[in-house]
């Protein structure tokens, strides 16, 4: 059996989920202290890759990092192909997870008593370090649960993966873009068996997802 697969899958989603942690963090840091309109705006524009089609996410990534496409064409310029690529479905994985990422931090720093933070600002803390070591420490459960959903999301990523980078044997190919290629070929044999992997590792996040929250609903009660 040619584990490719799973070793490619598993490098999208660990990149991207490194990716969509940062910027989801930074850009729930920031939207949580805008203005509500503004902040409703934003919300509409970061988190469209959730309730689009995954296929339509992979279509747009296409029309901006085609081979065709003025910005295709300059990064080609640079050795940076994202289409046919296994870092391109970094790319599609990253912009399928980022909105769960996103939503998920904004909840938790929505959720910050803010009075921790004013208390650092007075014994002279710098806004970095209250961030890193007070406001961050607080909202890590609901920090790591959207970092596991981020992983989930992009391990099981098939739509915009599949238009983006396509399914090329020990090149790009992933779990779910195996699957349907097996099942395609009339080899349900071994699509049972990576759906029999898929199943197995989304179990093992939804468990660590559901540990995230008890954990979080018991530090709650005391």
């Amino acid at each position: 059996m040619d584990w490719y697969p799973l070793w490619n899958s598993l490098r999208i989603a660990a990149i991207s989920c490194v990716l969509v942690f940062f910027l989801g963090i930074f850009a729930a840091y920031y939207a949580a202290r805008l203005p509500r309109a503004v902040k409703g705006v934003l919300d509409v524009v970061l988190t469209l890759p959730m309730v689009l089609p995954p296929t339509v996410c992979g279509y747009f990534l296409l029309l901006l990092f085609g081979a065709k496409r003025p910005l295709g064409m300059l990064l080609a310029r640079y050795g940076v192909k994202f289409v046919m690529t296994w870092y391109g479905g970094v790319l599609a994985a990253a912009v399928v997870a980022f909105p769960l990422m996103y939503r998920t931090a904004r909840g938790a720093f929505e959720s910050f008593d803010e009075t921790l933070a004013y208390a650092g600002q007075t014994l002279g803390l710098s806004n970095t370090y209250i961030f890193w070591r007070v406001r961050m420490p607080a909202c890590r459960q609901g920090i790591l649960a959207g970092t596991v959903l981020a992983f989930a999301r992009a391990l099981g990523e098939y739509g915009a993966t599949s238009m983006l980078i396509g399914y090329t044997p020990g090149r790009t190919a992933t779990i779910s873009t195996t699957v349907y290629q097996l099942w395609r070929t009339n080899d349900e044999a071994g699509a049972m068996k990576w759906v029999l992997v898929n199943l197995a590792i989304s179990a093992m996040v939804l468990l660590a997802v559901n540990l995230l929250e008890d954990k979080q609903r018991g530090g709650r009660r005391k």
